[in-house]
């Protein structure tokens, strides 16, 4: 089974790709009983959609 930072690479990574199957089943098997990973893959979806529709908003770069 999966560890806890593992998945937490592997819910990155499905943002930029589609996983393997071998990569999709263990994560799987490790978000049924791991609430605090399944809370931290709804974040990171949340900031994607964020972060997509607000594709331009202006940076304060106060440098």
């Amino acid at each position: 089974m999966l560890k806890c930072k593992q998945v937490s690479h592997l819910l990155s990574e499905a943002q930029d790709r589609e996983l393997a199957l071998t990569e999709r089943l263990p994560l799987r098997l490790h978000l049924l009983t791991c609430q605090g990973c399944r809370n931290y893959g709804k974040q990171l979806e949340l900031l994607r959609a964020a972060t997509q529709h607000y594709p331009d908003a202006p940076r304060d770069d106060a440098d």
